[in-house]
């Protein structure tokens, strides 16, 4: 530093002696606490600053003092979403932010999780974790049931992949009891402290799920997550939801199982196996249940990549229902001209008269309009339709369920995780694209699930085979010829 010496009217400029220079200012001690309310609501969540019901200027305090992490949610050069990793430029969208006054990037790919846009920022906590509970030492599970010799095997396998933190695949038929094999390794996670998820693809799964659970283990808290959910209880140890609820954990979970792995729209999005990996800690373990894998999980299944365990019976040994295969013509014109295929309608009425409640798949939501009101003037029993976007979707089912509504017209949103007693099925149009093998298989599976009637009608009402309704019954063949040895 410099001082200015004024001699003979000249300005000099002098150094200032070092015992004139300026201290450093002393650091202020302050006394700072986290907020637990704050420490609760973010850890192992990844949310949006505005999903917060905090106040902006506590979040940035926990910031300054390492508590919480803040950053930007859409990352320039490439465009990259931070919650979902997006970074297909056909994903993005830009247009002029009210908020921030330019031009914004939002991801069209986790849209439906809220917006995330350039000036949004995603916050964690990085502090100290949360007590999330206090278990006992003792167990959890209170089912009273009895595996069968299949389920016992596969639900020791399971449990000990789950101990060594290995990925597991379940490859088992629909009705084998998949949910109660799972019981050894829940209580295993829950006595030892850790946390875990089910999530599905389905929020009808979801909804099939969580009751069962609860059942089993009604001193666990367990929060339910799906799309118009309500629950918000954080931090629990375990946690049934949708697949893209996981987009909204981070580093959380001790153990991730995916029911119905194959289902639309997990086997198709990059999105949510992404949302899974994020939502696990690190060398936390995978589990896979599917009655129908794909060809990625089969083939590490059987080159032993890939731990497991394939149950081809069910759980009170009958085998699958074989779907038969009826023609009836050109469908589509016929329901178009306000007509029933008799042969289709034969059926119909036998199940009926059997009392047996009815499944009616079909391709489309078109299809379900026309075909709906065709058979609720053909047959004198309660018939509703549902499909994705029918608000009252969930009513309905369990109208369904508890024998208010006889026949249920369904797209393919119930071919999975909808267990009804006595209840047969048919596919009207099987022929069409979107009943590939697995949907089959699927829809095949919700009869005779049941030990008090293990057996039940299932047809196939076509305008032509095709290839894909070979495909499922040689499956289904397969996996009966498999149970029996």
């Amino acid at each position: 530093m410099l001082s200015f010496v004024r001699k003979n009217n000249v300005l000099s400029a002098q150094p200032l002696p070092a015992y004139h220079l300026p201290s450093p200012p002393l650091p202020v001690k302050t006394s700072f606490q986290f907020n637990p309310d704050l420490q609760k609501a973010l850890y192992g969540r990844h949310l949006l600053l505005n999903e917060l019901p905090f106040p902006k200027d506590l979040i940035d305090e926990h910031e300054a003092h390492g508590f919480v992490r803040i950053e930007q949610a859409i990352a320039d050069r490439p465009l990259t979403c931070k919650r979902c990793s997006n970074h297909s430029s056909y994903l993005f969208y830009s247009y002029h932010c009210a908020k921030c006054g330019q031009i914004c990037y939002y991801c069209r790919q986790c849209l439906k999780l809220g917006i995330v846009k350039s000036c949004s920022t995603l916050v964690e906590w990085t502090g100290p974790p949360p007590a999330i509970w206090h278990p006992v030492n003792k167990s959890f599970c209170e089912w009273k049931g009895k595996l069968s010799e299949a389920q016992a095997k596969a639900a020791s396998a399971l449990l000990e992949s789950v101990k060594k933190q290995e990925n597991f695949l379940v490859w088992a038929v629909c009705g084998s009891g998949k949910t109660e094999l799972l019981f050894p390794a829940i209580d295993y996670m829950l006595t030892n402290n850790k946390t875990l998820a089910i999530a599905s693809p389905r929020t009808d799964v979801v909804l099939e799920l969580a009751p069962r659970m609860r059942q089993a283990f009604p001193d666990v808290p367990i929060s339910v997550l799906y799309g118009g959910s309500q629950e918000r209880n954080h931090p629990v140890p375990f946690v049934i939801s949708t697949t893209h609820q996981l987009l909204r954990y981070k580093d959380y979970f001790d153990l991730i199982i995916i029911d119905e792995v194959d289902a639309f729209p997990f086997n198709h999005d990059p999105m949510l196996p992404f949302a899974a990996s994020k939502a696990l800690k690190s060398f936390a373990p995978l589990v896979y249940l599917t009655a129908t894998p794909s060809r990625q999980l089969k083939e590490k299944f059987l080159s032993k990549s890939l731990n497991g365990m394939k149950i081809p019976v069910r759980f009170h040994g009958y085998p699958l229902p074989v779907p038969e295969m009826k023609w009836i013509g050109n469908w589509r014109k016929q329901i178009k001209k306000g007509r029933l295929n008799p042969i289709f309608l034969n059926w119909l009425n036998k199940s009926i008269g059997m009392k047996h409640p009815v499944f009616i798949f079909v391709p489309s939501v078109e299809i379900l309009k026309m075909l709906e009101p065709l058979i609720k003037q053909a047959v004198t029993v309660n018939v509703g339709g549902v499909h994705a976007n029918d608000p009252d979707r969930h009513q309905k089912v369990m109208d369904f369920r508890e024998g208010r509504l006889r026949i249920l017209v369904t797209t393919t949103i119930l071919e999975r995780g909808v267990t009804i007693s006595y209840a047969d099925a048919a596919v009207f149009g099987a022929d069409d694209d979107i009943f590939d093998e697995q949907a089959l298989v699927q829809i095949s599976g919700r009869v005779g699930r049941d030990i008090k009637h293990p057996t039940g009608s299932v047809v196939f009402f076509h305008y032509g085979v095709t290839l894909e309704m070979t495909r499922a019954v040689k499956h289904i063949l397969n996996m009966n010829r498999e149970g029996h040895k």
